[in-house]
């Protein structure tokens, strides 16, 4: 292997000393040594062989089946061969968050290896955000957030929390399976909509097989599926495609600080000799530089070296940290375009004949606000459409709400819920947070009919 050393090293003198010989013949070792490592580290082998891959897949096959195909192999190309860079980086952060899906994956039942499809969703970043607007880790749209109880606002997402978006994406998978009780269908209905599947499933003659029903998918969930059988591999069998793990990102040491009040964290930052992009790190869920007083309480991670400043003078700098700018943040949350700083959300039914003018009028918010709560790009809107709206606490439909919950208290006692007139496990599995399997699984229902008075049992 040729070495090139620097030229100084061959104009030295024929007379230099035999120390000086030395450390030239150490310089040469030590250069040759980081070029081999360098070039074996991107030295790229050629790819495997199908009948090789095909065994190792079915090595690795746990719960959810690992089929071997030319659409596979192509992505498995293209996480070991083309793109090693996008491959290393999910080695180095995979131990950030394994544990954690492990943790929830165990908690409610499900496979181990639907820990790899948020490198799918996410190449692992808590802060991710689409094109379509889906946040986090799992990649929760509002809509699908909220019904899984993620909530979000202009200060805090709770999609972009690594704990509770591990929740509810194994809580959202469950139903899913349960819905299809097929892995691979479950794992396209969560890119593409549980309609959508159901769609591609008629359209096939009802077949229920991910590959039968492939042609009739969107473009987008023919490639989700692959990808999350070709990240497997690529993560598996890394190092035998002369993928190494060079180095693991690791949590910095912290300590966790509850806050009640308006907080402005980069004065809390600047006053304990830390900053705003380490706060950001260990929480990813705070979306801006300062956390509201809205009757939660939140626990904020420090670095453990800006809890000691905390420690020696706390008073001081939380009362700063209380008081900074807080009327300009609150002005500002409460204006910018697509706020729900203390607002509630509704859902709009778009009537015959009606405009997004007239909508934001009624509703009393502006026609920018309900195009960012939606993700429309122009005024366009259909009769039938559902929009999201979010209102002042003193709308109608907030007031009607929440009667509507103080009866639905009413009827559950304890850890039991009566059957009214007119009501479907859709309606009750709404009022209680339960999925419509959970609620027969507990009540061992084979069917969906209920009767008037009837007691059903909610854990």
């Amino acid at each position: 292997m040729i070495c090139f050393l620097p030229a100084c090293v061959w104009a030295q003198e024929e007379e230099s000393q035999p120390e000086d010989t030395l450390a030239i013949a150490a310089m040469a070792d030590s250069l040759q040594q980081q070029f081999a490592q360098s070039y074996a580290s991107e030295f790229v082998p050629a790819g495997e062989t199908p009948e090789v891959i095909a065994d190792r897949l079915h090595c690795i096959q746990q719960t959810i089946p690992l089929t071997y195909n030319d659409r596979i192999h192509s992505f498995i190309d293209f996480f070991l061969i083309k793109d090693r860079a996008y491959t290393r980086m999910i080695l180095r952060k995979k131990d950030l968050y394994f544990p954690l899906f492990e943790k929830y994956l165990k908690k409610y039942g499900l496979p181990d290896e639907l820990k790899y499809l948020a490198i799918v969703e996410s190449g692992l970043n808590p802060r991710a955000v689409s094109r379509a607007r889906a946040v986090g880790l799992w990649q929760f749209i509002s809509s699908t957030g909220r019904q899984m109880g993620l909530r979000h606002d202009w200060y805090t997402d709770d999609r972009m929390d690594p704990e509770k978006s591990t929740d509810a994406a194994c809580r959202f998978l469950l139903q899913l399976h349960g819905m299809f009780n097929d892995w691979e269908l479950a794992l396209a209905a969560y890119n593409s909509g549980p309609g959508t599947v159901r769609k591609a499933i008629r359209r096939a003659g009802y077949k229920r097989n991910f590959w039968d029903i492939y042609p009739y998918l969107p473009r987008e969930t023919r490639a989700y599926v692959p990808q999350f059988v070709a990240v497997m591999y690529a993560v598996n069998y890394a190092e035998a495609h002369n993928l190494f793990e060079e180095a693991r990102e690791v949590v910095m040491p912290h300590d966790t600080l509850h806050i009640q009040r308006f907080t402005n964290l980069e004065t809390l930052a600047r006053l304990t000799g830390t900053c705003m992009e380490d706060i950001h790190k260990l929480n990813p869920w705070i979306a801006q530089t300062a956390l509201p007083q809205n009757g939660k309480r939140f626990e904020v991670a420090l670095p453990l070296h800006a809890m000691e400043q905390l420690r020696a003078n706390r008073v001081a700098i939380l009362d700063s940290a209380h008081r900074a700018n807080r009327q300009q943040v609150e002005a500002l949350a409460q204006k910018v375009t697509g706020s729900t700083f203390g607002r509630e959300m509704i859902v709009h039914r778009v009537r015959t004949g009606e405009v997004l003018g007239g909508i934001a009028l009624r509703h009393g918010v502006r026609v920018e606000d309900i195009r960012k709560w939606n993700n429309l790009r122009g005024n366009l809107i259909r009769s039938g459409q559902r929009l999201t709206i979010w209102v002042l606490p003193s709308h109608p439909a907030v007031a009607a709400r929440q009667a509507t919950k103080a009866e639905d208290s009413k009827l559950i006692v304890g850890k039991t819920y009566t059957v009214q007139p007119g009501d479907t496990l859709w309606h009750i599995s709404k009022r209680t947070g339960l999925s419509i399997q959970q609620l027969k699984d507990l009540n061992n229902l084979s069917n969906s009919k209920l009767q008037p008075g009837q007691t059903l049992k909610l854990g």
